[in-house]
């Protein structure tokens, strides 16, 4: 008997529109190299695995994988895990739902959408200019296009970069060719709408793959929760946005974001689409 799983769409705003999550259940006594080797089968952005937690205020434990290894946090695989865990029949101890994942304890609300709250930033501040040059080559525009540059790292090492509008953001064409850097890339993009649109902002999310390649991601909680940090932080945003994201790969992401007193949440749908067996 192999191990069940679940093939979950996050933050969709229809049917596979969102960003996909595989999350196996009952990990407990899987190596490391076992998941890695899953992971990479699956070949998704994230693979979840759910153990016992070890710490006696957590309802579950989770271990994130991508292709390239394993990350303390991530956003649509948080939201993914935890309605694997609600559906597969988990009972959290309280209203609000924790997980332990690597950076620690991150609760969960149920509310219409389920919902994390945003980690602290292990990274924040003005990029250094000479990086900000790079990452301005890769994205394909001049640096005076680059409204403001902000390390938003929560994890993955997000570097944030504010554009003039939605327009500039989609029609980007970024060329990891063009960098000569020896840093990681991961480079989260955001613009506002015109004034009277569905959605609030525009944003897209860009990193290099374990072959050296960039990657865009369809829809990144991990990035729109530190973006939200930085945006209602600096007065670019108010309290409570909807960011949309995958427009240009053809998804239709919708991130729902509220800043309330306990902190910012980062909310989408989160639908089922595959049961089955691994292992």
């Amino acid at each position: 008997m192999g191990r069940p799983f679940q093939m979950i769409d996050v933050f969709g705003s229809d049917a596979f529109s969102g960003n996909p999550v595989a999350v196996v259940h009952d990990a407990e006594g899987m190596a490391t190299d076992e998941m890695m080797a899953i992971t990479r089968w699956m070949n998704l952005s994230e693979t979840t695995f759910i153990f016992p937690p070890t710490s006696s205020e957590a309802d579950y434990r989770v271990r994130i994988f991508t292709l390239r290894g394993e990350l303390p946090f991530a956003g649509h695989p948080t939201l993914g895990t935890c309605h694997a865990w609600l559906s597969a029949g988990g009972r959290p101890a309280g209203e609000i739902v924790v997980q332990e994942c690597g950076i620690g304890l991150v609760p969960l609300r149920r509310d219409e959408l389920l919902s994390f709250v945003a980690p602290p930033l292990i990274r924040s501040g003005p990029v250094e200019e000479a990086f900000v040059e790079q990452v301005a080559a890769v994205l394909g525009v001049g640096t005076s296009r680059i409204v403001e540059a902000e390390w938003v790292d929560n994890g993955p090492g997000w570097v944030g970069i504010l554009l003039e509008d939605r327009d500039s953001v989609l029609a980007l064409e970024p060329d990891i060719g063009r960098y000569g850097g020896p840093e990681q890339l991961d480079i989260g993009v955001v613009a506002p709408h015109p004034d009277g649109s569905d959605v609030d902002f525009e944003v897209r999310a860009f990193f290099a793959d374990d072959r050296g390649q960039l990657v865009e991601d369809p829809v990144t909680g991990s990035l729109n929760a530190s973006l939200a940090q930085w945006l209602i932080g600096s007065g670019r945003a108010p309290d409570s946005y909807v960011a949309a994201q995958g427009t240009a790969i053809g998804r239709e992401g919708r991130i729902h974001i509220t800043r309330d007193g306990s902190g910012v949440w980062v909310g989408g749908s989160t639908v089922t689409h595959v049961w089955g067996e691994v292992g």
